[in-house]
């Protein structure tokens, strides 16, 4: 199965994510990106890849410790940024993205030690992204567009390992389906 461990926005953080992110889809040139539906918004910290059914229960117990060794923090969505030339458009973080980072690399480790192939470390950018394009894209007034942003501020409190299906119909829009399958709470002992 295609796995990945993030982080999920609350449903107001999403919300609000939602409202300043709806004027961007009305911006001339918008139809040529494809744009993350709400259900995809995510920070993923750590992308493992098509995983064997059998890997599944050490990448999970390894992933509890590495929640159970992090404190809760604070998080805030911020900005903006592009990947790729337009490749990717997508919304930052702000507050304390350095507990953000070491969650990513601690998600990253407790894949490497569960036996996934997580090829070359690559140091953590956060961000949740909102469009995606085959072709290199002129997002920069989408980027300016959020530079101003600063959402509100919550409390990280769990890692979430999430299954990602790819669309397979071939319908124009079609997005992919994501759905938790391991949850631990940030700080307990364990």
């Amino acid at each position: 199965m295609r796995l990945f461990a993030a982080v999920l926005p609350p449903d107001a953080i999403a919300d609000e994510l939602a409202e300043r992110a709806a004027p961007l889809r009305a911006l001339p040139g918008a139809d040529a990106l494809r744009w993350t539906d709400r259900p995809g918004w995510h920070f993923t910290l750590a992308f493992y890849g098509e995983v064997d059914d059998g890997v599944v229960p050490g990448l999970s117990e390894r992933l509890e410790r590495a929640a159970h060794r992090s404190a809760p923090f604070e998080l805030a969505l911020g900005g903006g940024g592009e990947f790729g030339h337009g490749r990717a458009l997508w919304a930052g973080a702000a507050r304390d993205v350095p507990a953000l980072r070491l969650l990513a690399d601690r998600a990253e480790a407790a894949g490497r030690r569960a036996g996934v192939e997580m090829g070359r470390h690559r140091r953590y950018q956060a961000h949740l992204t909102l469009a995606r394009s085959r072709a290199a894209v002129d997002v920069r007034p989408y980027v300016e567009a959020l530079e101003s942003f600063e959402g509100r501020t919550w409390t990280v409190g769990e890692l979430v390992l999430v299954r990602s299906r790819l669309p397979r119909s071939g319908v124009p829009g079609e997005q992919p389906r994501y759905e938790p399958v391991g949850r631990w709470a940030l700080g307990r002992a364990g």
